[in-house]
């Protein structure tokens, strides 16, 4: 089958390798996000996609919008049979999810119609959830509402933080679409309509997201830290004793027994920075103070003997 790529973030680079190498398909077209300045410097720097196929002759189309009309008639020249989209960042109109002559299909990070939206790995850590996966989804002008091909799934583990989460689903992702793909060609593909009484959402995050709300339960406020790294990474505000309050960003940290005093309360402690929640107490483990180089709990609090966290 022909197909096109529609993506634009890291977590869709395996995906896209898988299509290039298959010798099933033939991928005739990629489509990702405008080159965009980033750094001091402003330089332009390419999108992940764009950078995966540099060394290839695939065409690549990079549209402010790709509803305009000269992109859809440039993907609509392509002729694809199948449209893959995974993290782009842009919802597709009508007019594109029409171009195919056999599907528009979606690879979604989460076990679809839990956590529709754009960040469901950092929704799943943060609400607790055993385990995730991919869903190959036929494509519709909803939010991740169309009907399921299929779903791979994949157990979350322990520690699991945002960045080890997207790596393993990126890797688990080509796996779905290629078995996706031979149930289209074999013209016996599943199509199940998503219950949406289950349905969640996981709306973008902001930077906002990542500030540490202490009267949250301890172990929520651990599952925000894991989920949250790196993006948009987890953050409180100390107040040293000249009065200067400067945001403390966190890494890691355990749940400990409760405490009675109040959220946001650092126990005393020579050795260990123990924060009071609004259930339960974190001993906070791994740190990095605006403007310093991330170091253990115990290297910072040796600078300052006695924070005070604002929240």
């Amino acid at each position: 089958m022909r197909i096109v790529f529609i993506g634009t973030g890291e977590i869709g680079r395996p995906t896209l390798r898988a299509l290039l190498q298959s010798a099933e398909h033939k991928l005739v077209g990629v489509v990702t996000q405008p080159d965009k300045p980033v750094g001091r410097a402003q330089r332009l720097q390419s999108p992940p996609i764009k950078s995966e196929i540099s060394q290839t002759t695939v065409p690549i189309l990079q549209p402010a919008r790709i509803r305009d009309q000269d992109a859809v008639a440039k993907i609509c020249m392509w002729g694809p049979d199948i449209i893959v989209v995974m993290a782009y960042g842009q919802i597709l109109a009508k007019s594109v999810l029409e171009i195919p002559t056999i599907a528009c299909l979606n690879l979604h990070a989460s076990i679809l119609p839990r956590h529709r939206g754009a960040a469901p790995i950092q929704a799943a850590i943060v609400a607790g959830d055993r385990e995730t996966g991919i869903t190959v989804m036929y494509m519709d002008e909803g939010l991740d509402t169309g009907d399921i091909l299929l779903q791979e799934r994949l157990e979350i583990l322990p520690n699991e933080t945002g960045n080890s989460l997207h790596n393993r689903l990126a890797e688990l992702a080509p796996t779905a679409l290629l078995e996706a793909l031979e149930q289209i060609a074999a013209g016996k593909p599943a199509r199940i309509p998503q219950d949406s009484t289950q349905t969640t959402y996981s709306p973008k995050l902001s930077r906002e997201a990542g500030r540490i709300d202490w009267n949250e339960p301890a172990e929520l406020i651990e599952r925000k830290i894991r989920a949250f790294d790196p993006w948009p990474g987890t953050f409180t505000q100390i107040t040293s004793e000249g009065g200067k309050v400067r945001n403390l960003k966190i890494f890691r940290a355990s749940v400990r027994d409760h405490s009675e005093s109040k959220p946001g309360t650092v126990l005393p402690n020579e050795s260990k920075l123990l924060v009071v929640t609004g259930r339960g107490s974190l001993e906070i483990e791994e740190v990095q103070l605006e403007g310093k180089r991330r170091m253990s709990a115990a290297d910072f609090l040796r600078g300052f003997s006695s924070p005070r966290l604002h929240f």
